[in-house]
């Protein structure tokens, strides 16, 4: 049985502007199923960036689990992320997820795996996802480019790994707080 691919997400933080971007593409084995899928969104009150990498469904469920953790611990990202942390290790159902986030608010950027992970990135960049190590490489190279934006910054990076990883294609969607 042929497995679903698909995604590449980076986190680029820079100054005082947090960007979340994602390509577009979903695969099954060889062949391109979806090409424009939408894997970043803002969450809660609209001031939590989040994306995912791996199956879609499971990506939603734990896109609602985490805005419940939200509602219940408002302003309180890292906290929230812990909780859900918790939760997806320990309960059955959510155990068997097959999934990873990246979230960002203004103040922190965040990788959420199923094995309870919650790590905050060093250099304010996060990449995950089939194409994310080379993303997060291109963005690397990027950051101390006193001409790029952290958009920018995104863009191009996402672009670069379109070109290396044939799980990912450019159509990125972008979402910013600034």
């Amino acid at each position: 049985m042929p497995t679903w691919h698909g995604t590449t997400i980076l986190a680029v933080r820079k100054g005082t502007d947090i960007v979340l971007a994602g390509d577009g593409q979903v695969s099954l084995g060889q062949t391109v199923i979806k090409s424009n899928a939408r894997k970043v969104r803002r969450i809660g009150d609209g001031s939590v960036l989040a994306g995912f990498a791996g199956a879609t469904a499971d990506a939603f469920t734990l896109f609602e689990r985490l805005e419940a953790k939200l509602e219940r611990y408002p302003g309180q990202l890292a906290r929230a992320c812990v909780e859900l942390a918790k939760d997806w290790r320990t309960d059955r159902y959510l155990r068997r997820l097959e999934a990873m986030m990246a979230v960002a608010d203004k103040s922190v950027s965040l990788v959420l795996t199923g094995t309870g992970d919650v790590l905050e990135p060093e250099d304010g960049l996060i990449g995950i996802g089939s194409g994310g190590n080379y993303a997060l490489a291109a963005a690397r190279a990027l950051v101390d480019r006193s001409d790029m934006d952290a958009e920018a910054i995104a863009r191009r990076s996402l672009e670069i790994a379109a070109d290396i990883c044939v799980y990912t294609n450019r159509n990125i969607i972008v979402e910013k707080l600034s």
